[in-house]
């Protein structure tokens, strides 16, 4: 790393016209108390950075020269939390502020010492030399015991030494991140030329560019992120080594890697991160079927649609549900497996079920999504063909499935996108807004070749029992087990809140 500044020019109240009204009175508490107590205190990253941008951050961090112990006892509710990065916890009522210790420099390994760890594992491989073994895996319980920590690649595994203050903003990803605002001064201190990087709306990693994406794979998704969210430039220098380092994203652990991507998702501008990601090449590390999806007329609309729509709700404010995203993301190729295993012979409703887990398994192959969000994804799914179908018995069940509304919101899309008939979409829609006597005539009139006599069952004799069970083999078109449902559902005053269902909040940066 080029020479550590040690002494930040203060930005005073008349030059960076922060608002103090955007500013959390618990974040204000936080720094308050500790700077009561004797020590330092900060606002920090990117709640400084949205401030001098005029937007009301999402959330506020705050750093700090007292220990963890240190902040913990300050106060009533709060608690130690991480093992990489040691950070306090300090809770008021829902909202949380999450307070760090400034962090020293250590020295990390530079790109020709990488180069050269490469080259001799390389050579080492063509040798075929069984005499040397690989390095070994540290456990856990081995990290917990070092303040610091990396793995082959240069990932920092554990980084809990304290330092000071222009050490701390040394080690932060990016200038514009690496601002410190005291409330009780309304003062910035800036180390690394933050403002200026602001007001030239660019993006600039401190320090070398390489080695830091080695520590942390993860800054590469961050920096197309904040690219996109702010309409920023990235730096030249700083994007250079990111298409050749892409492979990195493999090294991340898949649950930090999931949280990044929701971030990514739920940034209120998915769509452009999307568009940034691919143009990076760090997409195949994400979502490896992308490209395929995107290379279709349907499967690009469809995307583009649903990640509009879902922007537009994350600036409204509204709820979001990550299960629906990642379902209209991996739709396309659900519906291609689905279409070649009917092709081929196999039931439909067992072959779009096989085709899903199939396309589940190679998602997970790289990014692994959580168990929650998988069963929304498979619901969602399942239900299409059946809310194409719109038929008596099975439209009436439909509406009290629990999924119902985001499988309705899915069939829409699609018929947006053109991948089905408009007329299917407008049906429901009017079966949802309509009373019982509507729904009684869209019934009535609905496509009579979807449905099927039912088998007339005979009372008595020798062959009851025998047609019976035909009967309940499937023989009719008596509704299976899926038609079931516990619970009604809210379906709201459009019937188009699928996002509603299974809120998830995420913390953002």
């Amino acid at each position: 790393m080029p020479k550590t500044p040690t002494v930040p020019t203060v930005v005073s109240a008349d030059v960076h016209h922060i608002d103090p009204a955007l500013i959390s009175r618990n974040a204000v508490r936080v720094t308050d108390t500790l700077q009561q107590a004797g020590f330092r205190a900060f606002i920090v990253g990117g709640a400084v950075r949205d401030l001098l941008l005029s937007v009301a951050p999402k959330d506020f961090d705050v750093a700090t020269d007292a220990t963890p112990e240190e902040v913990q006892k300050l106060f009533r509710r709060a608690r130690i939390i991480g093992r990489r990065f040691q950070i306090v916890h300090v809770q008021f009522g829902q909202d949380i502020i999450e307070t760090s210790t400034f962090r020293a420099l250590v020295d990390q390994p530079s790109e020709a010492d990488a180069a050269a760890k490469a080259e001799s594992k390389s050579e080492v491989k063509a040798e075929v030399r069984t005499d040397v073994e690989p390095p070994r895996r540290l456990k856990r319980a081995e990290l917990d015991r070092r303040t610091h920590a990396v793995d082959a690649s240069g990932r920092v595994l554990r980084d809990n030494v304290w330092g000071e203050q222009h050490e701390d903003a040394t080690r932060r990803d990016f200038t514009i991140n690496a601002m410190y605002y005291d409330p009780a001064t309304q003062t910035v201190l800036d180390y690394h030329n933050g403002m200026a990087d602001i007001r030239a709306r660019t993006l600039r990693m401190i320090g070398d560019p390489t080695t830091r994406f080695r520590e942390d794979p993860v800054r590469m998704l961050r920096i197309v992120r904040f690219a996109a969210k702010l309409s920023f430039d990235i730096d030249p220098a700083t994007r250079e080594p990111i298409t050749r380092l892409a492979g990195l994203i493999n090294n991340v652990p898949a649950a930090r890697l999931f949280d990044e991507m929701l971030k990514l998702l739920l940034s209120g501008h998915a769509l452009a991160c999307l568009q940034r990601l691919r143009a990076e090449g760090l997409h195949h590390g994400l979502l490896p079927l992308l490209d395929v999806v995107l290379e279709q007329p349907h499967g690009e609309k469809f995307i583009t649609l649903a990640l509009t729509s879902t922007d537009d709700r994350v600036r409204a404010g509204k709820p979001v549900s990550p299960g629906f995203l990642f379902a209209a993301l991996l739709w396309q190729q659900v519906q291609d497996r689905w279409q070649k295993h009917t092709a081929n012979g196999e039931y439909p409703i067992p072959g779009l079920h096989r085709a899903m887990d199939e396309v589940l398994d190679t998602q997970t192959e790289k990014l692994a999504i959580q168990k929650r969000f998988v069963a929304d994804m498979k619901e969602i799914w399942a239900m299409q063909p059946r809310l194409e179908k719109h038929s008596g018995r099975t439209a009436l069940k439909l509406l009290e499935h629990p999924r119902f509304r985001a499988a309705y919101d899915f069939l829409l899309l699609r018929c947006e996108s053109g991948e089905l008939d408009a007329d299917v979409g407008l049906w429901w829609t009017d079966f949802v807004e309509g009373d019982i006597s509507a729904r009684d005539v869209l019934l009535t009139n609905g496509p009579t070749k979807e449905r099927t006599p039912r088998r007339r069952r005979r009372r008595g004799g020798r062959g009851s029992k025998a047609e019976g069970g035909i009967e309940a083999a499937g023989a009719t078109d008596a509704p299976s087990h899926e038609d079931g449902g516990s619970g009604g559902t809210d379906h709201g005053d459009d019937g188009r809140d699928y996002h509603d269902e299974n809120r998830a909040d995420y913390k953002g940066d």
